[in-house]
């Protein structure tokens, strides 16, 4: 059989994964056609951002590496919707096992909303437990975003599957809590725990807000998940405050 078409070459490597580039490399770096020389050193760049990222997951797990020789469950504990006017602020807890393989990890923000939602998967997929908390927008009203906050984050330790030994918190040391804790400012781009749980928070309020939208479409929650966006505070003054705005966030607007 002769040799194979560049094309069907090209097509080889964008349809493997990533385990097998190395021996796909292998196979064809010896080739000596320009066009296949070109389609390896796409692969060889491909295999050194893997490395890359690697290397910055590794980085990013210096805080479990710290505690994981004294505790086996460490969570993540990090918050979504502190600023919003409108929705629930949401909480969630990560336990990841030692062995966590997960790429791509980091704040929230810094990644796509695709990117969120293949990571969402992926996390609640290996993680050794993944739970929620939630504070409406009336608990907010009632006793403040931060109090209501660290009753969330309370409710997502306690519905957590397995009990963390310590916890790993974004930027706060959380009350009436007895497990030790360590507060990281912007934990959520320095230790891969709480970058899990920005990730696991945001998914999940995204995807509350969007429902949300169904219900009182006129806010466009879909697009600004409650913040104070031109086209959300527009419709705030045109139409007033639906049921799950936050009174107290809103005063200057109603």
């Amino acid at each position: 059989m002769g040799e194979k078409k560049i094309t069907e070459i090209q097509k080889e490597f964008k349809e493997a994964d990533i385990d097998i580039i190395p021996d796909f490399i292998q196979e064809y770096i010896n080739d000596g056609r320009p066009g296949v020389s070109k389609i390896i050193g796409q692969a060889q760049k491909k295999m050194e951002k893997l490395r890359i990222e690697k290397d910055r997951i590794e980085r990013l797990k210096e805080y479990e590496y710290k505690y994981w020789d004294q505790y086996e469950f460490i969570g993540g504990i990090d918050e979504v919707g502190r600023g919003p006017l409108a929705g629930p602020v949401v909480t969630a807890c990560v336990i990841l096992p030692k062995d966590c393989d997960i790429l791509y990890i980091n704040d929230s923000k810094k990644l796509t909303a695709t990117k969120r939602e293949e990571l969402y998967e992926e996390i609640m997929e290996k993680a050794v437990s993944v739970s929620i908390g939630a504070a409406s927008e009336a608990r907010i009203d009632e006793i403040n975003i931060l109090q209501a906050t660290y009753e969330a984050m309370r409710q997502a330790i306690e519905e957590s599957k397995v009990e963390p030994q310590m916890l790993l918190n974004d930027a706060v040391t959380i009350p009436q809590v007895k497990i030790p804790q360590v507060p990281i400012i912007k934990g959520d781009a320095k230790s891969i725990s709480i970058g899990a749980a920005s990730i696991i928070a945001k998914v999940t309020r995204d995807r509350m807000m969007i429902e949300y939208d169904s219900i009182y479409p006129e806010y466009h929650f879909a697009s600004n998940k409650g913040y104070g966006s031109a086209e959300h505070i527009e419709a705030l003054k045109k139409y007033g405050p639906c049921p799950i705005h936050r009174r107290s966030f809103i005063g200057n607007f109603v």
